[in-house]
Order: structure tokens, then sequence, then C-alpha cells
């Protein structure tokens, strides 16, 4: 069998792989989408192809033959972006660690050394794979050497094959008589001058006739159009050196020794670091696991300190007594099914035991041990997602007090972008120690296993080890959210948040089942109906589920316009089928289908799959550490995105009602929260002045764009302006905004240009912002809440416009979160602090629901306006409103 041989081209791909990757970075700033797309890339084919053997060319800063022969050589081309220079060392620094052999020359261009490689092992019997971005390598294409050109996408990376009867099938050219069509062409990214006035289709159609320059030349006076026959014999000596700069050279002076191209283990310890320190996490299952799970737990560079574990009453009895003397502590809960297993502590400078429970010591003799301990008020407790460990702890009738520090909350409040907060990330971070995360040591999915299934001293030091990265990176967060100004944000906001989330978990919301039956019901309905209408309009019965037959239905069938076929069909995205609406009634009908389908999907069958069976209630989870601006997310279910301008997405809200009939729901929503905040950022006095004398700030904003009376304002020209004034808070453009209302992008940018003019100090504040993140690399809230904006100095036109908008927007929306939080953490304090019957169950963005006991109704109503509205102190006043109703729907 022969040999196959892979040789990339660097600097192409992993230029490639930056303009298809977002600007990423790692905790230390370190730029990171550039290599992390190449080994995308470079991952994928050689899953593909399984070389024997692999090597990476890079271009050298020295100039090469072509420079000699051509001072302005590529003199035309940009510089490198600032965001991908470094990544160019780090990317080699990660190939020599995988022992990727990289091959460089002065005065040749990688294409000639891949070129030369590739010819010489074809010589030898192997099988070469060239990769490149670059299409001039395709000049390099024969029988044997195919050339794949990878084109990173959303969605992931699509690869384009040639051998030389692909080229000739694609093209209508030969390999040889590709360098050909090149030289007529030019190429301006080279700066390669061709010959003017023969483009790409003109260059094909004379090689095709002529095979190559020389010939062509010889034969100028028949070639047609005229002017590229006169062109062709003014510009000769130009299209000849353009030829032979274009021709790759095949013969560079370098010897190849293929052995120590040889694809041995390329994830070893060494790329194992790199990758957790570059936060490539999606890489790290690449490493065989789990049979070198324990060596990398043994490994780590934890190994410093007492590692015991313990397995007796009578032994943890003694550590919980040392506890005590020391004062505080960290611990995690492990768990399996809900189930507590063993505990992990550390205390006292560097300690960490692991107690475990057995036959001879159960898990609950172990939990009645350490209750005083978890209860002890003087005793200061450090955790990671306590959350979790408070809802264990309650199952054992124990309530966590004195929890003085959550380390996932606080890596969470000074880097609210990252993907994760676990133990392993903050050792990384924090102590910058390598220390393999959970999936790493115990799989993950249904091949998962227990801790218990390591030996004792692995799963000791791994669960020990943990407990030891909690108690020790605590102090380097406290230490830099105070660098950072941000300890009023951690301690008097995200922090007492956590029991407040805790409390609206474990009490849940009651969901009446009856009449989640009777609205699945009627949802099977709404869309059997709808069902045979989109089957009667179509002429014919099809998968409505199935984008590839809906697109044949619409594009092909009913010949609707944009129906731009792809390799696996036609596009029915949703704003593909928008932009159709008002093309035909079809659109209509199947865009309610789809929203049908996702409630009865996500809201009717998911409700009864999420539903407690014994007490018919849902207990939802409140994420504190997944969105970039510091709001909270609610999952399973998830009931903070529910579709209410849908009327069936509204009535899902008549199956949430309170626990008994002793109760209502009472909801109190903030009134245009996010303005009233850009009205107190910008200080722009025309909002200000709304905002405090009450008066409608859409119809204010339609008379003075629209440049209209107040009082002749209409009911069109105000919802227009509505949408004006929140898409100003989202940075919105005009392309978004004419989109939005179905006008012209001239009209788009005349509302949002009339805006600016009429509240100046609105633009004045987004261009301050846009510069201060330039200068510092990040933006704040009024509660000192970051969020770091790599895009913001992009060369890249598209992703600096993103981080613009990013810029502008998350001042606005992080501050809302950042009231709307403590207004939770006071409402809830105040219930509990006048020992209410009533309960803070749920937040939905801008908006607490509350059950309410009848007989407290008046009282918690001032509770909840007064905490609500004095939540922050802005230059314009908050304004709740609050609906009173036996269910959820009749609130709003």
């Amino acid at each position: 069998m022969q040999k196959k041989i892979m040789l990339v081209d660097g600097h192409s791909i992993i230029n490639r792989a930056f303009y298809g990757v977002p600007l990423l970075s790692n905790a230390e700033g370190i730029y990171t989408n550039g290599v992390y797309g190449f080994l995308n890339i470079l991952f994928k084919l050689l899953d593909e192809d399984k070389p024997d053997y692999i090597a990476v060319a890079f271009d050298l800063s020295a100039p090469t033959f072509r420079h000699e022969a051509f001072k302005e050589y590529k003199g035309n081309r940009k510089g490198m972006p600032e965001e991908l220079k470094p990544q160019v060392p780090l990317l080699k620094e990660v190939l020599d660690a995988m022992g990727i052999k990289r091959l460089e020359k002065e005065g040749y261009e990688a294409d000639d050394i891949l070129g030369t490689a590739a010819k010489r092992a074809e010589e030898q019997g192997m099988e070469p794979i060239i990769v490149s971005g670059d299409r001039d390598l395709l000049q390099l294409a024969t029988d044997k050497i195919k050339i794949r050109i990878p084109k990173t996408k959303k969605g992931g990376t699509e690869i384009e094959d040639y051998f030389a009867k692909d080229l000739i099938e694609k093209i209508g050219v030969t390999p040889l008589e590709y360098i050909d069509v090149k030289a007529l062409m030019g190429d301006s990214s080279d700066n390669i001058p061709g010959v003017p006035g023969i483009g790409e289709k003109t260059a094909i159609k004379i090689i095709q006739e002529y095979h190559n320059i020389e010939n062509a030349i010889a034969n100028a006076d028949y070639i047609k159009p005229s002017r590229a026959s006169a062109n062709l014999k003014a510009y000769e000596e130009q299209a000849r050196q353009s030829k032979y700069l274009a021709t790759i050279c095949t013969e560079v002076p370098i010897e190849f020794d293929w052995e120590q191209y040889k694809l041995d283990s390329i994830m070893n310890p060494r790329v194992y670091e790199l990758f957790k320190q570059l936060e490539f996490k999606s890489f790290l299952d690449r490493f065989s696991m789990p049979s070198e799970s324990n060596s990398l737990i043994m490994n780590s560079n934890l190994s410093e300190g007492e590692y015991r574990a313990v397995g007796t009453k009578e032994d943890f009895e003694k550590i919980v007594q040392e506890i005590f003397e020391a004062g505080r502590f960290s611990f995690i809960i492990f768990s399996e099914n809900h189930k507590p297993i063993g505990i992990s502590f550390c205390y006292a400078d560097i300690k960490g035991i692991w107690v475990e429970q057995s036959e001879e010591f159960t898990v609950e003799e172990l939990m009645a041990v350490a209750k005083p301990l978890f209860e002890s008020n003087t005793v200061e407790k450090i955790a990671h997602n306590a959350k979790d460990d408070m809802h264990i702890l309650k199952h054992f009738g124990i309530t966590l007090r004195n929890l003085t520090f959550d380390t996932m909350i606080g890596g969470y409040v000074l880097n609210p972008t990252k993907e994760t907060y676990g133990y392993d990330d903050l050792s990384q971070e924090f102590l910058g120690q390598t220390f393999p995360s959970e999936e790493e040591i115990l799989g993950k999915g249904k091949s998962k296993k227990s801790i218990m299934d390591l030996e004792e001293k692995d799963r000791t030091k791994f669960a020990a080890g943990q407990a030891y990265i909690i108690y020790h990176s605590e102090k380097q967060i406290r230490k830099k959210l105070k660098e950072n100004n941000q300890e009023q944000l951690y301690y008097e906001i995200e922090h007492p948040l956590i029991e407040v989330l805790f409390s609206m978990e474990e009490y849940g919301f009651k969901i009446d089942t009856k009449k989640l039956k009777e609205y699945v019901t009627e949802l099977e309905e709404k869309i059997d109906i709808l069902t045979k209408e989109i089957y009667d309009i179509a002429g014919e019965e099809f998968n409505i589920n199935s984008p590839k037959q809906l697109g044949v239905i619409l594009f092909e069938k009913l010949m609707l316009p944009m129906g731009k076929k792809t390799k696996t069909g036609y596009s029915t995205a949703a704003e593909v089928l928008e932009k159709l609406r008002n093309k035909h009634i079809i659109i209509e009908k199947i865009l309610e289908y789809r929203q049908l389908i996702k409630l009865k999907t996500t809201y009717g069958d998911g409700l009864f799959a999420v539903v407690n069976k014994d007490t018919n209630k849902v207990h939802s989870t409140f994420n504190q550490t997944i969105t970039a601006t510091g709001r909270i997310s609610s999952t399973e279910p998830n009931l903070q995105n529910i579709p209410i301008k849908l009327e069936m997405g509204r009535k899902i809200r008549k199956v949430f009602i309170p626990s008994d009939e002793d109760y209502l729901l009472l909801d109190a929503d903030y009134s245009q929260i996010e303005l009233r905040v850009l009205a107190h950022i910008a200080q722009d006095e025309t909002l200000i002045h709304a905002f405090r004398t009450g008066e409608d700030i859409h119809k204010i904003t339609a008379s003075q764009v629209f440049k209209v009376p107040f009082d002749e304002v209409t009911p069109r020209q105000r919802s227009n302006a509505k949408a004006v004034n929140f898409g100003i808070v989202y940075g919105i453009g005009a392309f978004s905004l004419s989109q939005d209302l179905n006008i012209s992008r001239k009209e788009a940018e005349a509302y949002i240009e009339g805006y600016f003019e009429k509240y100046p100090n609105v633009r004045k504040y987004m261009d301050e912002t846009i510069k201060q993140a330039r200068e510092q690399g990040y933006v704040t809230t009024l509660f000192g809440r970051r969020r770091v904006i790599p895009d913001i100095s992009s060369n890249n036109f598209t992703r600096r416009s993103f981080g613009e908008r990013v810029a502008m927007n998350t001042p606005i929306q992080g501050t809302a979160a950042d009231i709307i939080k403590i207004a939770m953490i006071k409402v809830f304090n105040k219930l509990k602090e006048k020992n209410l019957k009533s309960r803070l169950i749920l937040q939905v963005h801008d908006e607490l629901l509350v059950e309410v006991h009848k007989d407290e109704v008046d009282e918690v109503k001032q509770i909840l306006k007064h905490e609500m509205e004095h939540a922050a102190k802005l230059d314009v006043p908050l304004d709740v409103d609050m609906h009173l109703g036996k269910t959820w729907f009749e609130t709003k």
C-alpha cells in the first residue's frame, strides 16, 4: 500500500482560518482564533486522509527569486492584521510540540517548497496531499498529487479536492495550462501584472485554444476579442514575466528526510498543556482517554501538599474538628444521579482531604458528621457552584451558612465571555498549573464512568486536588476583583444572588397538568389543520420538517425567488422565509407551523418531561454564568423564551398557576428600563425630561424624528419610532432597521440620522464608548461589570462592526441586568425579613414574578414597587407595572 504524505501551506491556512473563525482570545488575552481554526482544518484532514507523513511549509520574510526578477512582486499586499501576527509563532510552537516538521528556505516561498516536496514524494512512490487556501497550487495537481482547498464557513469547513482530471473537468485546462491562465489574467494579491483587459474567462478561452502563452503570442493576430489581441502584442514581455512569477519552482535545493516527517502520536503531554493554556477544550478529547487518565492526574502540577483519603466516621470527625479550628475551608460535593458519593475539602494552607461513603460509612452518616460544619455561622466556606451544593445539602436537611466565596461566580465576574468556569480553568488561569477536567478523566455521555472506578490514590488526588484549586485560587480571584474595582459587583450583587436563585429553583412553579394536556391537544389540532392547508397549497404531501423537501416545493415547484441551491439543497432558514413572507401565502403558513411545532416540543411535551410528578411543579435552573451581558438565563425548562407575540405562545402561560388556592401570582415589570438606562448614561436632556414627566417616549421620538406635531403622530409612526428607540440600544444599522420596518435602506438611514440629530448626546455616548472600548479593550456597566471585546480593533469590517455594536449595547443591557438582580435581592430579603408567606419564584429579563398570599397582596405590592424602583439611583425614575392574576397569563 502506498504511503501518504500531507504537505500543508502554513501561512495560507492560518490566514484562511483567521478570517473564518470569530476573534478569540484566552484568559491571558492571547489571540487564538487563527491557530484554533488551523488545527480544526488540520484535524479534519488528518481524520479523513490518515497520512503516514506530514510537514508544514512557511514563507520567510527574506526576498525570494521572484522579488529579484520583479521588485514590485507582492508589493501591494497589505500587512498582516495585528491580531494575527502573534499567532504565527504561536502556531509554530504548537506544531513543534506536536512533532510536526516545519519546512522553510530563504529565497523561496512555501509554494515552491510544497511543490518540490510533492514532486519528489511522487517520484518515490508516495501519494502527496497538498493543503492550501491558495488556488495557485492547482498547477501541481497530477494523477497522484491531490490538492485540497479548505473553505471555512458557518457550520464547519468544506474542502475542494483537485487531481489533474478535476481541474480539467471544473476549469477546462490542465494543471500546466493553469499557470498560463494565471499569467494572462494576472493576480492582484501577488501583484502579478498579467495582460491588461484579459480576465479569467478570456484567459481560459485563449489557453484552451493555444495551450500556452508562447503559442498565444505567436497567434496574437487571430485572438478575439480584438482588445485581447492588441494587448497581448503590446504586453508580450509582461505576459512572459507574469508566467515566470506564477510558475511554482519544483526544484528547490532542499533535502527531505521522510522519516523525520513520520506522523507519530501528536497528542503528548506538552500539547495537552498548550491546549489547556490556549483554552482549546474541544480538542482535549483527542487525547487517548481513559487509558492515560490516571497518568494525567498523577503527572499534573498539583502534586505538592498532603492528599489523604478518609473512609471512616471516626477519622472524618477528627477532620471536621481540624476544620473548625482552621476557621475556613473549601469543599466540593461529588454526586452521581443527584446522590452524593463523597466530599473533598481543603483547609489550613495546602491540605486536601477526600471523604468517601462506603458500606461501613454511609452517605447519611457522612452528611450527619458534616452538618455542624456546613451550618456553622463562624466557619468560612469557599465553594465552586455553591447553588448545586445547596440543593444536595438541602436533601439531607442541611442549610449552607456563611458562604464567603464562590470561585465559579468570581471567575465569571472577571471574564463573562468564557465558555466554562471549571476548576481546571481556575487552575490554569489563577495558579498557572494544569489539571485535568472531569470529562478528560471520567469521559462524558453514556460512556462516563464513576470517580469510584479510579484507583484510590487517583480519585483521592483528583477529588482533593479540586478542593485545593478552589481554596488557593479564591485568594487570587479576590485580589483581581479588587484590582478591577469589581468588589461591589461581586459582593453586593452576584454573591447574594446565589441564595435567591437557589430559593427560586427549590420552590419551583406549579403546572396545571390538566390544562397542559388540553393545550397540547389544541396545538396538535392546529398543526393538523395547518399541515393540510400547506399540502393543499403545495398540491402534494411532503415532509414539512425536511429542509430538502420543503426547498424543492418552494423553489422548484412554486418557483419562489432566493432559491440558492447548495450541496445539501436549498436554504429554508427562518431569515430566508421571512424575506419571502409577502411573496406567497404558503410562507405565512410554514412560519406559523414551525412556531406551533416549537411550542409543542419545547413547552407542551417539554413541560411534561420535566414536571415533578409528586408536586406538579417545574424546577427551572437559573444560570448565573452563561451570558456575557450579565443576564440570568433559564433552562430545563426555559421560562424566559416563550414566544409571547404568538397567541398560542401567550396561552402557555395559562398552565402556570400558584401552589394552592390561598395564593395568586403578582407580576412586576420594569417599564422601558434599557431606554431609561440609556437616558442616564448618555445624559440626554430630551430623553431625561420625557421620562421624568412620564411622557410617551416613542411618541416623542416619532414627533422629533418625523418632524410632526406630538398630537399628530400616527400609530404607525409611533411603532416605527419604537423600533428605532430599541434598535439604537442594540446598535442597529440601517440595513437591519430597513428589514425590521420593511422600508428602504435610505429611509432607515434617514430615521437613524434624524434620531441622532434630535438626541445628540446619544450619538456622543456611543462614539465615546467605542473609542474607550478600542483604547482599553473592554466596556463596563454602571456597576463595574466588564465585557472584553477583542473584535473592536479588528481589521475585518464585519468583526469590527460587531465589536462596536457590542460596545454600545453592553453598558446598557448589562446595567439593566445588574438593576434587576439588585431588585431580586432586595425583594427576596424584604419578604424573608418580614417573614411573609409570599415567595419570589421567577425572573424573566425585566420582570419579577411573586407567588403572593392573598392576605399579603397589598403589602407585597408595596415591597415590589419600592424595592424595584429604588434598586438604582438614576437621573430618571425607574417605573414598574404590576398585575395580579390566578394564572401567569392573567398577569400580563
